[in-house]
Parts: structure tokens; C-alpha cells; sequence
């Protein structure tokens, strides 16, 4: 198989994540498909956001998604998923936010709509990525694209975030060739919940990334790669 005769990519970054989250990847595969990444920065619903990138995308493609990036590939799915030719989900959940999380989530809007938006500080960044990958080039890589995103599509991000419908019952419609992923030390989207999926969307395959947090992509980018190559040619 050669990138003239694979389906297109389309990455789906998360929350203050820009393309940056995917240059690995991207690069590792650049001789099995040409690849873009979607812009989830400018709209304040996971549909609009879905909307925006159908818009963008080729007919049919094959779909990589991480964290908030992964609510936006079920709504593709709601909305057109005779184009989606396989998925890829990275550290994201299925179901809805919890009232702790959206809690969590309404504090820090608040906080940013009376101060200066502070992106991914030094004392947040453990809850991202593996404690190994705090202090180095994964931990200011994650910080440079918080602050490449900025404080506004921060706002619209987490609004589209807390307005996430239920995916659950959509997994079991799901029925093109499916890898499930994540760090099993995620803190913000465990292990757990990536079982959930799995078991929801039939022949799915699910692999547990060791000694890594929320962002394989950055954390882990060979294994990342090597997974999705091995996605691409099953």
C-alpha cells in the first residue's frame, strides 16, 4: 500500500492541543497517507467543531482522535459516518462529564473570564503527562501549544466540552476497523474508560501505552506511530 492508494488522515487534537500533538505520527506515515489536521479552535460546540472539519475533509477518510478530539470523531460519526473508514481513539471517553469534572471545568472558565489566561502551568502539566515528561521538551511542548491556542478558544473548547452528548449508545453502530488507545497513566481520561469503548465497538482492539499519561502522541511517539501504521495495514 502507498499514500496514493490509502485513504486519507484526518487528526483530531484535544483540549489546547494544536497540530503539533500530531507531527510524529504524521511524519512516521507520511509513505501510507497524507494526513491533516482538523482546527478545533474556533467553535464552542462538539458539532460545530465536527461540522467544521467534515467541511475541510476529503469524501473518505480514515479518523485519529485524541481527548476532546475524540468527542468531536463520535459526532463525525453521528453526522457522516459513511465517510469514516477506520478510527482511532487516543485517551478519550465516551460518556458524559461528570458533575466533579464540569465543576473543575466551570471554575477555571470563571477564573479565566476575571484574570489572564495562565494555559498549562508547570503545576498542571502532571496531570497531562507522565512524571518523567514534566520537566523537558514534552512538558514545554504542551505548554507552547496552550499557549499557541490561547485563553478565548480555551473558553469555547470547554463550553463545546460540557455540551458533549452521551456517545455510549452510538459504540455498538460503530462497525469500521477500530484501535483504542491510552496512557495507562492518564489521569484525566484512565485506562477505564478506554475498556469501556472497547468493549462497545465490536473487534475493536484496545492497547495500554506503559509509562504514559494523557498525550501519547508527544509521550510516546514511536509506539504511537507503530500502533497506527499497524492500524493502517491490518
Amino acid at each position: 500500500m502507498s499514500v496514493t492508494d490509502s485513504d486519507p488522515l484526518l487528526f483530531l487534537p484535544g483540549l489546547l492541543n494544536d497540530a503539533v500533538l500530531w507531527r510524529a505520527p504524521i511524519d512516521a506515515l507520511a509513505d501510507r497517507a497524507a494526513a491533516a489536521v482538523a482546527d478545533l479552535t474556533l467553535d464552542d460546540s462538539i458539532a460545530a467543531m465536527a461540522r467544521r472539519a467534515l467541511t475541510a475533509a476529503p469524501p473518505r477518510f480514515s479518523l485519529v482522535a485524541l481527548s476532546m478530539g475524540g468527542y468531536v470523531a463520535f459526532e463525525i460519526l453521528r453526522q457522516a459516518p459513511e465517510r469514516v473508514t477506520r478510527l482511532a481513539l487516543f485517551d478519550t471517553g465516551a460518556g458524559p462529564e461528570s458533575d466533579a469534572r464540569a465543576a473543575d471545568r466551570r471554575r477555571g472558565m470563571d477564573q479565566l473570564k476575571v484574570g489572564r489566561f495562565a494555559g498549562v502551568t508547570t503545576r498542571l502539566l502532571p496531570k497531562l503527562v507522565h512524571a518523567s515528561h514534566v520537566h523537558g521538551p514534552v512538558g514545554e511542548a504542551v505548554k507552547a501549544m496552550a499557549e499557541r491556542v490561547g485563553g478565548a478558544a480555551f473558553l469555547r473548547q470547554q463550553r463545546a466540552i460540557l455540551d458533549r452528548a452521551d456517545s455510549r449508545p452510538l459504540l455498538a453502530e460503530i462497525r469500521v476497523p477500530t484501535l483504542v488507545a491510552v496512557g495507562e497513566d492518564d489521569l484525566l481520561t484512565p485506562p477505564a474508560l478506554a475498556r469501556e469503548i472497547h468493549q462497545g465497538i465490536a473487534g475493536s482492539r484496545l492497547h495500554v501505552l506503559a509509562a504514559c499519561g494523557h498525550l501519547p502522541p508527544l509521550e510516546r511517539p514511536e509506539a504511537t506511530s507503530a500502533l497506527l501504521r499497524d492500524w493502517l495495514e491490518g
